[in-house]
């Protein structure tokens, strides 16, 4: 049988891309192109208790529906620690839980989009957000950056040459794959920019906890006097992305919008896992246990860094990030990291090439993304030396484009 698909799925079909990275499936493989959390970091035991609590206690509230906002208790609380943690919250912001931080991007673009409407995202950018716009029939329009963050003046010529601009997609702090971290001053201009030429502000947080150096940078939602930033955070990479829990915080408005939209999605997020966050929040200090994966990730962190620097040829550049789970790398002038991962992939090790995360996916890169946070110290080390070989055979043996 033949048959016909919407329109909304062109250009979402499986990619050469996308197949090549299967390649991690192979249990014989490192991979260096995941992005999970380390399985090390979760709170087992804490959990398997809260989990018998709950049913000894409340089982039939746990299996019962639940609201559409989310339990109430875990958005108390996650309001609380937005509040104390990050400055977020003024007395028009209000807090729906979501499946994890992906519906709250998707929940964004559902309210606030028409098809034909732009979406102004870094370039590079987070390629699972970029599909939920695609899927909406959004024009994507990149913004480049430097090692601060969004270029203003970047920002500005498009937002003054498109007037179908709906909102701006940021990940300013340990950006998806790139790893910067967009400096106050850089924040508060892109601020002014979307108050000139009136657009919104998505801003995508899930990295903000893990910072293993440097200073803590306020989220743009922390300036935020008008209802203009939507923030969408997660407990994915801090206690378990399995749970898929996230939140998003919002100006009421707004979260009215998403609470109808998550009706027609999944009516509401599974109110177990909801239960169990909730209680985990106030059983245990979520910054202690933060405090441990910080450790473990920086540890990973400054193993990779240091096999790069030992196996890596001197002109591969790479950006060693303050915070977040990704290194990113850059071959020479005329490589393709696409057939670095081709090669990579043969030699066990898989990578992801930065033209993934593109906005024009066809275009050749010579970036790719490595993840410290899934592989263990023993895979890390070795893995970053047969890459090393790799590159360096590659190198040799091919001229540039």
């Amino acid at each position: 049988m033949n048959y016909t698909f919407a329109d909304r799925m062109q250009g979402m079909e499986s990619s050469a891309i996308r197949e090549l990275l299967k390649v991690a499936q192979d249990p014989e493989v490192i991979a260096f192109s995941a992005g999970n959390p380390a399985p090390e970091s979760f709170p087992i035991h804490e959990m398997a208790e809260i989990s018998a609590s709950i049913f000894q206690e409340q089982g039939a509230k746990a299996l019962q529906y639940g609201i559409s906002e989310g339990y109430p208790e875990l958005r108390r609380l996650s309001e609380e620690r937005l509040k104390n943690r990050y400055g977020i919250g003024r007395d028009f912001d209000q807090l729906i839980i979501v499946s994890g931080g992906q519906q709250g991007m998707e929940l964004s673009t559902k309210i606030l989009t028409n098809e034909g409407d732009t979406v102004i995202c870094e370039n590079p950018s987070f390629i699972g957000s970029m599909n939920a716009f695609r899927s909406y029939g959004l024009k994507l329009r990149g913004v480049e950056m430097d090692e601060e963050g969004i270029l203003p003046e970047a920002l500005e010529a498009i937002a003054a040459s498109d007037p179908k601009v709906r909102f701006l997609y940021t990940i300013p702090t340990f950006q998806n794959p790139s790893g910067r971290t967009m400096t106050l001053e850089r924040r508060k201009a892109v601020l002014e920019i979307a108050k000139k030429y009136d657009f919104l502000i998505v801003e995508d947080n899930p990295y903000g906890d893990l910072r293993y150096e440097g200073e803590d940078v306020a989220p743009i939602k922390s300036l935020d006097e008008e209802g203009r930033v939507i923030y969408v955070g997660s407990y994915s990479k801090v206690l378990a992305p399995g749970i898929r829990m996230g939140f998003v915080s919002a100006h009421k408005d707004l979260i009215a919008k998403m609470v109808i939209a998550k009706q027609v999605s999944d009516v509401h997020t599974n109110q177990f896992f909801m239960i169990l966050a909730a209680e985990y929040l106030k059983r245990y200090n979520l910054d202690d246990h933060v405090q441990e994966v910080r450790k473990l990730y920086k540890h990973k962190l400054d193993l990779m860094a240091g096999a790069i620097r030992e196996h890596f040829p001197a002109e591969v550049i790479f950006h060693k990030p303050q915070g977040g789970l990704f290194l990113w790398c850059s071959l020479p002038e005329g490589y393709d990291a696409l057939e670095l991962c081709r090669r990579s992939g043969e030699a066990k090790v898989s990578i992801v090439p930065g033209r993934v995360f593109e906005i024009d996916a066809k275009l050749v890169s010579g970036t790719f993304r490595m993840n410290f946070s899934t592989p263990s110290e023993e895979a890390i080390q070795r893995g970053v030396k047969i890459l090393g070989g790799v590159i360096r055979k590659y190198l040799d043996e091919c001229r540039p484009l």
